[in-house]
Protein backbone atom coordinates (compact mmCIF):
# COMPACT_ATOMS: atom_id res chain seq x y z
CA UNK A 1 0.00 0.00 0.00
CA UNK A 2 1.07 3.49 -0.97
CA UNK A 3 1.68 6.59 0.99
CA UNK A 4 -1.57 8.01 -1.05
CA UNK A 5 -3.09 4.86 -0.11
CA UNK A 6 -2.91 4.68 3.29
CA UNK A 7 -3.63 8.11 3.69
CA UNK A 8 -6.95 7.33 2.40
CA UNK A 9 -7.35 4.69 4.77
CA UNK A 10 -6.82 6.62 7.64
CA UNK A 11 -9.67 8.96 6.37
CA UNK A 12 -11.75 5.93 5.91
CA UNK A 13 -11.18 4.87 9.21
CA UNK A 14 -11.64 8.60 11.00
CA UNK A 15 -14.96 8.78 9.05
CA UNK A 16 -17.90 9.87 11.55
CA UNK A 17 -15.03 9.52 14.63
CA UNK A 18 -13.67 13.43 13.97
CA UNK A 19 -10.89 14.05 16.82
CA UNK A 20 -12.67 14.71 19.77
CA UNK A 21 -11.58 15.65 23.41
CA UNK A 22 -13.85 13.56 25.60
CA UNK A 23 -12.88 14.27 29.53
CA UNK A 24 -13.29 10.52 31.02
CA UNK A 25 -14.78 11.87 33.88
CA UNK A 26 -18.01 12.21 31.66
CA UNK A 27 -18.10 8.96 30.76
CA UNK A 28 -17.79 7.33 34.39
CA UNK A 29 -20.09 6.16 37.08
CA UNK A 30 -18.86 8.83 39.87
CA UNK A 31 -22.47 9.74 40.53
CA UNK A 32 -23.71 5.97 40.72
CA UNK A 33 -27.11 6.19 42.90
CA UNK A 34 -27.19 3.73 45.90
CA UNK A 35 -30.49 3.48 45.10
CA UNK A 36 -30.95 2.93 41.20
CA UNK A 37 -29.89 -0.35 39.54
CA UNK A 38 -30.20 0.85 36.07
CA UNK A 39 -28.11 3.94 35.35
CA UNK A 40 -28.99 4.04 31.66
CA UNK A 41 -30.84 2.24 28.77
CA UNK A 42 -29.94 2.15 25.13
CA UNK A 43 -30.89 0.40 21.59
CA UNK A 44 -27.86 -0.72 20.34
CA UNK A 45 -26.58 0.23 16.66
CA UNK A 46 -23.87 -1.15 14.82
CA UNK A 47 -21.40 0.52 17.24
CA UNK A 48 -22.25 0.27 20.76
CA UNK A 49 -21.82 3.13 23.71
CA UNK A 50 -19.50 2.48 26.55
CA UNK A 51 -17.70 3.94 29.41
CA UNK A 52 -14.07 4.52 30.37
CA UNK A 53 -11.84 2.46 30.20
CA UNK A 54 -13.78 1.35 27.47
CA UNK A 55 -13.54 3.30 24.44
CA UNK A 56 -15.71 1.17 21.66
CA UNK A 57 -17.15 -1.76 20.91
CA UNK A 58 -18.60 -3.56 18.13
CA UNK A 59 -20.76 -6.44 17.07
CA UNK A 60 -19.86 -7.73 13.85
CA UNK A 61 -22.74 -10.63 12.41
CA UNK A 62 -21.92 -11.35 8.77
CA UNK A 63 -23.80 -14.58 6.93
CA UNK A 64 -21.06 -14.64 4.02
CA UNK A 65 -21.26 -17.44 1.20
CA UNK A 66 -19.16 -20.08 0.21
CA UNK A 67 -15.40 -19.05 -0.29
CA UNK A 68 -13.85 -19.57 -3.98
CA UNK A 69 -9.99 -20.18 -4.36
CA UNK A 70 -9.18 -16.72 -3.05
CA UNK A 71 -11.18 -17.27 0.51
CA UNK A 72 -13.36 -14.65 -1.28
CA UNK A 73 -16.47 -14.23 -2.18
CA UNK A 74 -17.21 -14.97 -6.01
CA UNK A 75 -16.92 -11.58 -8.16
CA UNK A 76 -20.96 -11.29 -8.95
CA UNK A 77 -21.65 -10.99 -5.37
CA UNK A 78 -19.53 -8.23 -5.11
CA UNK A 79 -21.43 -6.26 -7.85
CA UNK A 80 -23.37 -3.18 -6.05
CA UNK A 81 -21.39 -2.78 -3.28
CA UNK A 82 -19.19 0.32 -2.41
CA UNK A 83 -15.92 -1.93 -2.65
CA UNK A 84 -13.40 -0.27 -0.13
CA UNK A 85 -15.91 1.13 1.98
CA UNK A 86 -18.96 -1.39 2.74
CA UNK A 87 -20.60 -1.37 5.38
CA UNK A 88 -24.44 -1.59 4.74
CA UNK A 89 -25.87 -5.20 4.66
CA UNK A 90 -26.84 -6.47 1.73
CA UNK A 91 -27.49 -10.23 0.62
CA UNK A 92 -26.76 -10.43 4.74
CA UNK A 93 -22.78 -9.64 4.76
CA UNK A 94 -20.66 -6.35 4.31
CA UNK A 95 -17.11 -6.50 2.91
CA UNK A 96 -16.24 -3.58 5.25
CA UNK A 97 -12.75 -2.21 3.79
CA UNK A 98 -11.97 -5.61 1.96
CA UNK A 99 -11.30 -5.45 -1.68
CA UNK A 100 -10.83 -9.25 -2.30
CA UNK A 101 -11.58 -10.89 0.71
CA UNK A 102 -13.52 -9.39 3.59
CA UNK A 103 -12.15 -7.57 6.33
CA UNK A 104 -10.02 -4.89 7.57
CA UNK A 105 -6.73 -4.43 5.86
CA UNK A 106 -3.54 -3.12 6.94
CA UNK A 107 -4.44 0.06 9.25
CA UNK A 108 -2.62 1.41 12.31
CA UNK A 109 -3.07 1.72 15.92
CA UNK A 110 -1.76 3.92 18.74
CA UNK A 111 -2.59 4.14 22.13
CA UNK A 112 -5.21 1.50 23.19
CA UNK A 113 -5.76 -2.17 23.13
CA UNK A 114 -8.33 -4.05 20.80
CA UNK A 115 -9.75 -7.35 22.06
CA UNK A 116 -11.05 -9.24 19.43
CA UNK A 117 -13.82 -12.09 20.17
CA UNK A 118 -14.37 -14.73 17.48
CA UNK A 119 -17.58 -16.46 18.40
CA UNK A 120 -18.06 -18.05 14.55
CA UNK A 121 -15.57 -17.58 11.49
CA UNK A 122 -11.56 -16.94 11.39
CA UNK A 123 -9.85 -14.17 11.37
CA UNK A 124 -6.08 -13.81 9.89
CA UNK A 125 -4.02 -11.50 11.17
CA UNK A 126 -0.46 -9.65 10.24
CA UNK A 127 1.29 -6.78 11.87
CA UNK A 128 4.30 -4.47 10.88
CA UNK A 129 6.08 -6.26 13.83
CA UNK A 130 5.87 -9.69 11.53
CA UNK A 131 4.03 -11.29 13.90
CA UNK A 132 0.64 -13.25 12.24
CA UNK A 133 -2.04 -15.66 13.27
CA UNK A 134 -5.31 -17.31 12.54
CA UNK A 135 -7.64 -17.77 15.06
CA UNK A 136 -11.42 -18.19 15.86
CA UNK A 137 -14.67 -20.24 16.48
CA UNK A 138 -14.15 -19.05 20.40
CA UNK A 139 -10.44 -17.58 19.85
CA UNK A 140 -9.74 -14.15 21.38
CA UNK A 141 -6.96 -11.81 20.74
CA UNK A 142 -6.06 -9.16 22.78
CA UNK A 143 -3.52 -6.78 21.31
CA UNK A 144 -1.53 -3.86 22.83
CA UNK A 145 -1.00 -1.12 20.22
CA UNK A 146 0.73 0.33 22.66
CA UNK A 147 3.60 3.03 20.60
CA UNK A 148 1.92 2.00 17.36
CA UNK A 149 1.59 -0.92 15.35
CA UNK A 150 -0.27 -1.36 12.14
CA UNK A 151 -2.27 -5.10 11.27
CA UNK A 152 -4.69 -6.25 9.29
CA UNK A 153 -8.00 -8.19 10.47
CA UNK A 154 -9.20 -10.18 7.33
CA UNK A 155 -11.83 -12.88 7.56
CA UNK A 156 -11.00 -15.46 5.03
CA UNK A 157 -13.95 -17.53 3.62
CA UNK A 158 -12.20 -21.09 4.08
CA UNK A 159 -15.32 -23.40 3.62
CA UNK A 160 -16.29 -23.74 -0.18
CA UNK A 161 -19.09 -25.61 0.75
CA UNK A 162 -21.01 -24.44 3.03
CA UNK A 163 -21.57 -20.85 4.04
CA UNK A 164 -18.89 -18.91 6.11
CA UNK A 165 -20.58 -17.33 8.98
CA UNK A 166 -18.64 -14.95 11.12
CA UNK A 167 -19.61 -13.16 14.34
CA UNK A 168 -17.50 -11.57 16.33
CA UNK A 169 -16.89 -8.75 18.68
CA UNK A 170 -14.28 -5.96 18.66
CA UNK A 171 -13.38 -4.01 22.02
CA UNK A 172 -11.54 -1.28 22.32
CA UNK A 173 -9.90 -0.84 25.71
CA UNK A 174 -8.20 2.53 26.61
CA UNK A 175 -3.99 2.70 28.27
CA UNK A 176 -3.73 4.83 30.92
CA UNK A 177 -1.16 7.72 29.60
CA UNK A 178 2.16 5.59 31.24
CA UNK A 179 1.62 3.01 29.55
CA UNK A 180 0.51 4.53 25.80
CA UNK A 181 3.84 3.72 24.61
CA UNK A 182 4.26 0.36 25.34
CA UNK A 183 5.84 -2.02 23.60
CA UNK A 184 3.39 -3.67 20.63
CA UNK A 185 2.31 -7.27 20.81
CA UNK A 186 -0.45 -9.27 21.35
CA UNK A 187 -1.79 -12.48 22.92
CA UNK A 188 -4.14 -15.65 22.25
CA UNK A 189 -6.79 -16.98 24.08
CA UNK A 190 -7.66 -19.80 22.71
CA UNK A 191 -11.08 -20.99 23.41
CA UNK A 192 -9.63 -24.27 24.77
CA UNK A 193 -7.98 -22.14 27.52
CA UNK A 194 -11.01 -19.51 28.34
CA UNK A 195 -12.19 -20.63 31.81
CA UNK A 196 -16.10 -21.20 31.17
CA UNK A 197 -17.80 -21.76 34.36
CA UNK A 198 -21.46 -24.08 34.04
CA UNK A 199 -23.88 -23.22 36.71
CA UNK A 200 -28.21 -24.05 37.26
CA UNK A 201 -30.47 -21.93 38.89
CA UNK A 202 -32.42 -23.18 41.72
CA UNK A 203 -35.19 -24.32 38.77
CA UNK A 204 -32.03 -26.35 37.22
CA UNK A 205 -31.82 -23.90 34.22
CA UNK A 206 -28.20 -23.74 32.32
CA UNK A 207 -25.95 -20.90 32.93
CA UNK A 208 -22.79 -20.39 31.71
CA UNK A 209 -20.07 -17.26 32.50
CA UNK A 210 -17.34 -17.27 29.99
CA UNK A 211 -14.41 -15.36 31.49
CA UNK A 212 -12.30 -13.40 29.14
CA UNK A 213 -11.46 -10.93 31.47
CA UNK A 214 -11.89 -10.79 35.20
CA UNK A 215 -12.76 -13.38 38.00
CA UNK A 216 -15.63 -14.99 39.16
CA UNK A 217 -16.23 -16.75 41.78
CA UNK A 218 -12.38 -17.37 42.33
CA UNK A 219 -12.15 -18.92 39.11
CA UNK A 220 -9.93 -16.07 37.07
CA UNK A 221 -9.60 -15.70 33.52
CA UNK A 222 -6.41 -15.39 31.74
CA UNK A 223 -4.07 -12.94 32.29
CA UNK A 224 -4.13 -10.11 29.92
CA UNK A 225 -1.22 -8.12 28.51
CA UNK A 226 0.86 -6.40 31.01
CA UNK A 227 1.05 -2.85 30.28
CA UNK A 228 -2.81 -3.10 30.14
CA UNK A 229 -5.16 -1.66 32.29
CA UNK A 230 -6.67 -5.11 32.99
CA UNK A 231 -3.43 -6.24 34.39
CA UNK A 232 -4.06 -4.48 38.08
CA UNK A 233 -6.68 -6.43 40.16
CA UNK A 234 -7.77 -3.10 41.82
CA UNK A 235 -8.69 -2.21 38.12
CA UNK A 236 -11.90 -4.84 38.49
CA UNK A 237 -11.72 -5.19 34.60
CA UNK A 238 -14.53 -8.01 33.72
CA UNK A 239 -14.99 -9.01 30.40
CA UNK A 240 -17.35 -12.12 30.67
CA UNK A 241 -20.18 -13.64 28.27
CA UNK A 242 -23.08 -14.74 29.94
CA UNK A 243 -25.69 -17.74 28.05
CA UNK A 244 -28.81 -18.16 30.01
CA UNK A 245 -31.48 -20.77 28.74
CA UNK A 246 -34.97 -20.04 29.04
CA UNK A 247 -36.65 -18.51 32.13
CA UNK A 248 -32.83 -18.92 33.89
CA UNK A 249 -32.10 -16.68 36.76
CA UNK A 250 -28.74 -14.86 37.59
CA UNK A 251 -26.92 -12.79 39.83
CA UNK A 252 -24.25 -10.31 38.82
CA UNK A 253 -22.03 -10.23 41.84
CA UNK A 254 -21.53 -6.91 43.55
CA UNK A 255 -18.15 -5.02 42.73
CA UNK A 256 -16.68 -2.01 44.84
CA UNK A 257 -18.01 1.56 44.21
CA UNK A 258 -17.59 3.89 41.15
CA UNK A 259 -17.09 1.10 38.56
CA UNK A 260 -18.60 1.50 35.31
CA UNK A 261 -21.10 -2.03 33.89
CA UNK A 262 -22.49 -2.00 30.72
CA UNK A 263 -24.63 -5.24 30.15
CA UNK A 264 -25.11 -5.85 26.10
CA UNK A 265 -28.25 -8.12 25.71
CA UNK A 266 -27.48 -9.32 22.24
CA UNK A 267 -29.20 -12.67 21.78
CA UNK A 268 -32.84 -13.36 22.76
CA UNK A 269 -35.89 -12.29 23.49
CA UNK A 270 -36.01 -10.43 26.48
CA UNK A 271 -34.43 -10.35 30.30
CA UNK A 272 -35.86 -8.47 33.47
CA UNK A 273 -33.64 -6.58 35.90
CA UNK A 274 -34.89 -4.47 38.46
CA UNK A 275 -38.21 -5.21 37.50
CA UNK A 276 -37.57 -3.37 34.58
CA UNK A 277 -37.94 -5.51 31.30
CA UNK A 278 -35.28 -4.66 28.68
CA UNK A 279 -36.24 -5.58 25.00
CA UNK A 280 -33.58 -7.86 22.90
CA UNK A 281 -30.46 -5.77 21.03
CA UNK A 282 -30.26 -2.91 24.00
CA UNK A 283 -27.53 -2.32 26.80
CA UNK A 284 -27.70 -1.14 30.30
CA UNK A 285 -25.43 0.48 32.64
CA UNK A 286 -25.64 -0.54 35.66
CA UNK A 287 -24.27 0.34 39.55
CA UNK A 288 -21.60 -1.42 40.99
CA UNK A 289 -21.85 -2.11 44.34
CA UNK A 290 -24.89 -4.22 44.36
CA UNK A 291 -25.95 -7.63 43.49
CA UNK A 292 -27.93 -7.33 40.62
CA UNK A 293 -30.17 -10.06 39.67
CA UNK A 294 -31.03 -10.53 35.90
CA UNK A 295 -34.15 -12.69 34.64
CA UNK A 296 -34.03 -14.46 31.42
CA UNK A 297 -37.08 -14.52 29.25
CA UNK A 298 -38.83 -17.75 27.15
CA UNK A 299 -35.93 -17.73 25.17
CA UNK A 300 -31.57 -18.70 25.10
CA UNK A 301 -30.37 -15.09 25.76
CA UNK A 302 -26.66 -13.81 25.44
CA UNK A 303 -24.79 -11.26 27.06
CA UNK A 304 -21.47 -9.39 26.94
CA UNK A 305 -20.82 -7.92 30.03
CA UNK A 306 -17.48 -5.01 30.26
CA UNK A 307 -16.76 -3.71 33.74
CA UNK A 308 -13.95 -1.45 35.02
CA UNK A 309 -12.56 1.24 36.93
CA UNK A 310 -12.51 4.40 34.70
CA UNK A 311 -9.17 5.89 34.21
CA UNK A 312 -10.11 9.20 34.08
CA UNK A 313 -7.56 10.80 31.86
CA UNK A 314 -8.72 12.50 28.44
CA UNK A 315 -9.02 11.00 25.79
CA UNK A 316 -8.28 12.60 22.55
CA UNK A 317 -9.68 10.44 19.42
CA UNK A 318 -8.87 10.45 15.59
CA UNK A 319 -9.43 7.37 13.84
CA UNK A 320 -7.36 5.05 14.81
CA UNK A 321 -4.92 7.14 17.45
CA UNK A 322 -6.29 7.45 20.96
CA UNK A 323 -4.01 9.96 22.76
CA UNK A 324 -4.67 12.27 25.77
CA UNK A 325 -3.90 15.57 23.46
CA UNK A 326 -4.26 17.55 20.00
CA UNK A 327 -0.77 17.81 20.18
CA UNK A 328 -0.17 13.62 20.64
CA UNK A 329 -2.80 13.02 17.81
CA UNK A 330 -0.35 15.12 15.73
CA UNK A 331 2.65 13.72 16.67
CA UNK A 332 1.20 10.15 16.34
CA UNK A 333 0.07 11.05 12.35
CA UNK A 334 4.13 12.19 12.13
CA UNK A 335 5.10 9.18 13.52
CA UNK A 336 3.25 7.06 11.30
CA UNK A 337 4.01 8.51 8.08
CA UNK A 338 7.81 8.58 9.49
CA UNK A 339 8.20 4.74 9.70
CA UNK A 340 4.40 3.28 9.25
CA UNK A 341 5.14 1.66 12.62
CA UNK A 342 7.38 -0.45 11.24
CA UNK A 343 6.74 -0.95 7.13
CA UNK A 344 4.45 -3.63 6.33
CA UNK A 345 6.42 -6.78 4.59
CA UNK A 346 3.56 -8.69 4.02
CA UNK A 347 3.19 -7.67 0.30
CA UNK A 348 -0.81 -6.94 0.03
CA UNK A 349 -2.40 -5.17 2.85
CA UNK A 350 -5.31 -7.89 3.15
CA UNK A 351 -2.76 -10.46 4.09
CA UNK A 352 -4.60 -14.14 4.86
CA UNK A 353 -3.07 -17.50 5.52
CA UNK A 354 -4.25 -19.93 2.82
CA UNK A 355 -5.13 -23.39 3.93
CA UNK A 356 -3.35 -23.08 7.65
CA UNK A 357 -5.11 -24.73 10.43
CA UNK A 358 -5.11 -21.59 13.64
CA UNK A 359 -1.68 -20.70 14.58
CA UNK A 360 0.06 -17.35 16.28
CA UNK A 361 3.41 -16.23 15.73
CA UNK A 362 4.43 -13.71 17.77
CA UNK A 363 6.48 -10.60 17.17
CA UNK A 364 9.98 -11.65 18.33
Amino acid sequence: MNDKSRRNFISKLALGTTAMAIPSKLKSSENNSTEKIILDKNALGFQWNTLDPFLFCVHHEDYYPKGNDQLAPDKKDLEGRNIGQDFVVKDGWRMYHGETVPGFPAHPHRGFETLTVVRRGIVDHADSHGASGRYGGGDVQWLTAGKGIQHSEMFPLVNKDKENTMELFQIWLNLPAKNKFAKPNYKMFWEKDIPKVNEKDHNNNNIQIELIAGEYKNIKAIAPPSDSWASDPNNHISVWIIKLAPNAQWTIPSSVDNLNRNLYFYEGDNITIDNQKIENYHSVSLTSNKDITIQNGNKDSSLLFLQGRPINEPVVQYGPFVMNSKEEIQQAFIDFQKDNFGGWAWGEPGKTHGTKERFAEYIK
